[in-house]
């Protein structure tokens, strides 16, 4: 299942609006990456919720996936009509898409040496961006 509601933590970008497309561009470049906007745009429009969807739409919201470190230009190459970007998944998405599809308790069910792993990368994690 590509879109739907979350049955976890409600984590950037699986709320809001244009969950489902993220859901589905996450889904698409999880499969095969790296690709173009066109490419995910054309597998996108595959899935039959997302048919009617243009090109500039998936653009709009794979450069917003972008902006916000969820997906990240990997190849930059001239073509004879411009630029063409490549596309891949970060480990931000993968955690959101963790956090996307199990509750906050499936976080915690876990022995006390992986809760204590999962702190100390924690604490790691945000020691880093101060």
């Amino acid at each position: 299942m590509v879109g739907g509601k979350s049955k976890g933590i409600a984590i950037d970008p699986f709320v809001g609006r244009g969950r489902d497309l993220s859901r589905a561009i996450t889904h698409v470049l999880g499969a095969k990456q790296p690709l173009t906007t066109r490419q995910i745009s054309k597998n996108v429009t595959n899935i039959p919720e997302f048919k009617g969807t243009s090109c500039s739409t998936v653009n709009k919201k794979v450069r917003d996936l972008e902006e916000h470190g969820y997906v990240k230009k990997t190849q930059v190459k001239e073509r004879v009509g411009g630029i063409t970007n490549y596309y891949e998944l970060t480990p931000r998405v993968y955690l959101a898409k963790y956090g996307d599809s199990n509750s906050a308790r499936d976080l915690f069910d876990v022995s006390d040496e992986d809760a204590l792993i999962i702190l100390a990368d924690l604490i790691n994690a945000k020691n880093k961006r101060i």
